[in-house]
């Protein structure tokens, strides 16, 4: 039986803004869709928690960042282009039923 891997994200956003909520819901979704296996998202808001941006350099929001498995990986912007923050994040490709939706 083979075991799934577990992916854990940070996202850091800048309040809460249309940019912010959007970043979060596409993140979530694109999780949904390519991590069966499951998923933890932590959002930071970096006017809440200066010293933890400040750690992981951060320089423009909203930013995720796969924390697990490694290498960190990271992907800017509200996240709208499955396929490529997909790509930017390492993620597996989506699994299920045949995908359905726009190909772009």
């Amino acid at each position: 039986m083979e075991v799934a891997t577990r992916y854990s994200f940070r996202l850091f956003v800048a309040g809460h803004t249309e940019r912010s909520s959007a970043a979060e819901a596409n993140l979530r979704a694109l999780c949904k869709s390519h991590l069966p296996g499951g998923f933890d998202i932590e959002v930071v808001d970096t006017a809440e928690q200066p010293a933890l941006a400040e750690e992981q350099r951060i320089l423009a929001t909203p930013i995720a960042i796969r924390l697990a498995p490694l290498p960190q990986l990271r992907a800017i912007g509200d996240l709208s282009d499955q396929r490529r923050t997909a790509y930017a994040l390492g993620l597996p490709a989506p699994s299920g039923p045949a995908r359905q939706g726009n190909a772009e």
